[in-house]
Order: C-alpha cells, then structure tokens, then sequence
C-alpha cells in the first residue's frame, strides 16, 4: 500500500458530512456510577463523501478517484472545511497561532500539531499533512524564513545556523489536510435513487499515518 499525495475533489468534499470519533468504553456500576477509560489517546475522523455529490459529473470523478485508489488500498489528502488550519477556518493563519516547543540549541525538527482547548485537558492533534507553501513560523515571537518543511510528514525544519536556541518557544500557522482512505472496496451507485434524492454512501475514514 501507499500514500497519495493528492487531495480528493474539493468541490465534493465541502459538500460531505463527518467528523471526530472516539473510543471510550463506559462500565455502569451497581450504584448508577460510572466508570469509563478511552482505549483511543487520540481521535481518529470519518466522513461521508456522498453528501458532497451533486451531479452525475460529480460521480464519474469519485469513480475515477476510486478506481486511481485501489479502493481501500491507497491513502490520499482529505480537505475538511470544518477543521482545515491552525486557526478556526474563518481566520487567516499567523506565526503565533501553535506552540510546537521549546528550543534546546540542537533540535531543528519540529512536529507541527494542533491544540485542542485550553483550561481542562488540551488534546495535541498531530499535523502529518499540512499544505504545500502554507507554513509560516516564529522563534520568540520573531517571524522567520529560516525553514523547510516536510509536507508528507508535518515537519518544520529550522536551517543550519537557524536553530533555535536554548529555551525560546517555536510556533507555527498552516494550513493542512487530513489523510484518509475509502472504508470500503465497493462504491454502491444507484442512478434512479440519485435523480429522486437519495444519497450515495462513500464512506473515508482518517488514515493514523
């Protein structure tokens, strides 16, 4: 199996239902209290990309993605207009908008994430797929250029002679996809249920990569 690095058709995606899911198993007591632990640390994202279809046209190019995919067999770039930048997706992204960590003088790799709250218990989402040209960052509070990034496993790559020294703060701005696949090796299509208003079920779901 492999990664694609391509996005499936935006015009289709925006369209589409999903979201977050989680694990978490839930034990009732005798006493009505509840005792409960997640067996997932982080969250892991499914969508349905039928609601985002419109047109015939619009079928034909999931066909063709599909077919490219081997089905279930090859990942790809997901764009979720819900949750697509470092910031909320109104707001354009700045240099101060993640903390990726401290510097210790030596490290010039850093993971982009995305925190999740703030007060209780923030989540750490890992950033694998961030898009191309999108990354902008910051040592202190400084922007700087000083960087490469790796888009195919989200990380930023201070320059020799540019790494940050001891105990000042890196942050970050991007946007980014998710990395998904087809939950599924067959696409069932009906056309006379799609003409009277039925939905085609194209389930993804988010690839931990």
């Amino acid at each position: 199996m492999a990664f694609h690095e391509i996005r499936f058709p935006t015009a289709i995606s925006r369209g589409a239902h999903g979201g977050p899911e989680r694990r978490t198993d839930v034990v009732v007591l005798g006493s009505g209290a509840e005792e409960r632990n997640a067996r997932w640390a982080g969250s892991r994202r499914n969508y349905n990309a039928g609601y985002g279809v419109r047109t015939v046209d619009d079928l034909h190019a999931i066909i063709a993605f599909f077919e490219e995919r081997r089905g279930r067999l090859h990942g790809f770039r997901w764009h979720d207009a819900t949750d697509c930048k470092s910031c909320a997706p109104s707001v354009t992204p700045t240099a101060l908008d993640q903390v990726l960590g401290k510097g210790d003088g030596s490290t010039a790799q850093f993971a982009l994430t995305k925190t999740y709250g703030r007060d209780f218990a923030p989540y750490a989402r890992r950033i694998s797929k961030p898009v191309a040209g999108s990354v902008i960052a910051a040592v202190n509070g400084v922007i700087t250029s000083a960087f490469d990034v790796d888009n195919v496993n989200g990380l930023l790559i201070f320059q020799p002679g540019h790494v940050p020294a001891a105990n000042t703060t890196v942050t970050a701005g991007f946007q980014f996809d998710v990395p998904v696949r087809f939950d599924a090796d067959k696409l069932e299509i009906n056309l006379n249920g799609f003409r009277s208003g039925a939905i085609p079920s194209i389930p993804l779901v988010e690839l931990r990569v």
